[in-house]
C-alpha cells in the first residue's frame, strides 16, 4: 500500500514539475529557441547563459510571460558598460503573437529588422538602439497599431522613413536620431506624439504647415538637409519645451510668437532664416542659439533677459540696446555672443569689468568693441568691419 502511495507520488511530482517546465505555449518556446540560436553574448557578457531549454523559459534573462506567453523581451544585460549581444534577429520573433515590448540594448546586433515583427499586433514598445542594424524600415510596421515609442536611433538604417508610421494613432515617442536616412518627413496623425527625434540623418524637403500635432514637446531635426519654411508650422506647436532644427536649410522668418512657449533650449543655428526676429513678450528661455542665420533689422530687447544668447554671423543693425548691458554687467547674461553683425554701438563703459562668468563677444561689428573680451577663436582676429561693409 505504502509502495503505492509512493509510486502515485513520485508520477504526481513528475506531473507538476513537467507542466512548470512545459507551462508556456510551444509556439514561443520554439521561437525562442530559434531566437536564441541567432543570439551571441559578446565577450564580458553571460546575459544569455540563463537560456537554458532545459527549464522555464519564463526564468530566462529578459523574458518575461502572462499566463503562457512571452509578453515582454529585453534582450541584454541594461546595466550601464554592459558589452551586450552579436548577431541577426530571427524572424521568429513575429511568433510571439502576445508580445508588448520588445528591445534590445547597445550591442552588436547587425542584419536587417525582420518584417515578421509586423505580425506582432499588441506590440507597444520596440527599441533596438546604438547596434548595426541595417537596411530599411519595413513599411509594415504601420500594421503595428498599438505601438507607443519606436526607438530604433544610433544604428545603420537606410531609405525612408515610412509614411505608414506616421499613421500610427497611438505613437508618443519616434526616435530614428542617428542613422542613415533619407527622403522627407512623413506628417504624423497622433494626437499624443510627444517626442521626435531625427538629428544625424540625411533627411531633405520641407514640412507642411499641419504635418506634425500641437501634442509635441520634443522636436530635434538638426543635421539634416531640411529646406523650406517653419513660420506657418512652429507655431502651432505650443507645447513644446525642446526644439532644435540646426544644421539645416529652413528659410524664412522666425515666428515671434515662439519664443513664449516653454522651451528651455532653442537651437536655430546655421540656417538661412531671415528677417527681423520680434519676440511678442520678453523670453525666458534660457539657452537660445539663432547664429549663423540671415537675420536683421535691430535686437530686441526682448532677448535681454536670456541667459545664453548666440546672435553672431547675422545681419542685425542699430545699437545694442541698454538692458543688455545691464544684464550682462549683474551677470544675469551669462553668454552674449554679437560678433559678425552690423551692428554700430553699445553704451558701455570702456572701464566697465564685465563679470568672470560672463562672457561678451561684439567683434566684427561696424563699430570698435568699446571693451576688450575673449572672444571665441572661430570670431577671428579683425576688430570691426571694413568701413565699405558698413555704409548705409
Amino acid at each position: 500500500m505504502h509502495v503505492v502511495s509512493y509510486a502515485l507520488f513520485l508520477v504526481a511530482l513528475f506531473q507538476c514539475r513537467f507542466l512548470a517546465f512545459a507551462i508556456l505555449d510551444p509556439i514561443d518556446f520554439l521561437a525562442l529557441q530559434s531566437i536564441r540560436k541567432s543570439l551571441h553574448d559578446l565577450p564580458g557578457s553571460n546575459f544569455l547563459a540563463s537560456w537554458d531549454f532545459t527549464s522555464d523559459p519564463c526564468n530566462f534573462a529578459g523574458v518575461y510571460c502572462a499566463s503562457d506567453k512571452v509578453v515582454a523581451l529585453n534582450l541584454g544585460d541594461p546595466r550601464a558598460g554592459s558589452p551586450g549581444l552579436t548577431g541577426r534577429i530571427d524572424w521568429a520573433i513575429g511568433k510571439l503573437s502576445a508580445l508588448a515590448e520588445l528591445s534590445i540594448v547597445p550591442g552588436r546586433i547587425y542584419g536587417s529588422l525582420p518584417e515578421s515583427i509586423s505580425q506582432l499586433k499588441g506590440l507597444r514598445f520596440l527599441a533596438i538602439s546604438r547596434n548595426f542594424i541595417s537596411g530599411n524600415i519595413p513599411v509594415t510596421l504601420g500594421r503595428l497599431r498599438r505601438l507607443k515609442t519606436l526607438d530604433l536611433s544610433y544604428n545603420q538604417l537606410t531609405g525612408g522613413i515610412p509614411r505608414s508610421i506616421g499613421t500610427l494613432p497611438e505613437l508618443t515617442n519616434v526616435i530614428l536620431c542617428h542613422n542613415h536616412l533619407s527622403g522627407s518627413v512623413p506628417p504624423f496623425l497622433s494626437h499624443v506624439l510627444t517626442r521626435l527625434d531625427f538629428k544625424h540623418n540625411a533627411l531633405s524637403g520641407s514640412l507642411a504647415p499641419y504635418s506634425l500635432p500641437p501634442s509635441l514637446q520634443s522636436l530635434s531635426l538638426s543635421w539634416n538637409r531640411l529646406t523650406g519654411p517653419v513660420d506657418k508650422l512652429l507655431p502651432r506647436l505650443n507645447h513644446l519645451n525642446y526644439l532644435d532644427l540646426s544644421m539645416n536649410q529652413f528659410t524664412g522668418p522666425i515666428p515671434g510668437r515662439l519664443f513664449s512657449f516653454p522651451i528651455t533650449n532653442l537651437q536655430l543655428e546655421r540656417n538661412s532664416f531671415s528677417g527681423p526676429v520680434q519676440p511678442t513678450e520678453q523670453v525666458t528661455i534660457p539657452t537660445v542659439d539663432l547664429s549663423h542665420n540671415r537675420l536683421s533689422g535691430h535686437l530686441s530687447p526682448m532677448f535681454s533677459t536670456v541667459q545664453n544668447l548666440y546672435l553672431n554671423n547675422n545681419y542685425f543693425t542699430g545699437q545694442v540696446p541698454s538692458s543688455f548691458v545691464d544684464r550682462l554687467l549683474s551677470a544675469s547674461i551669462r553668454i552674449l555672443y554679437l560678433q559678425h553683425n552690423y551692428l554700430t554701438g553699445i553704451e558701455i563703459s570702456p572701464t566697465a569689468e564685465i563679470p568672470l562668468r560672463s562672457s561678451l563677444c561684439l567683434q566684427y561689428n561696424c563699430m570698435v568693441p568699446p571693451v576688450q573680451t575673449a572672444c571665441p577663436l572661430k570670431a577671428g582676429k579683425m576688430k570691426t568691419r571694413p568701413t565699405s561693409q558698413c555704409k548705409g
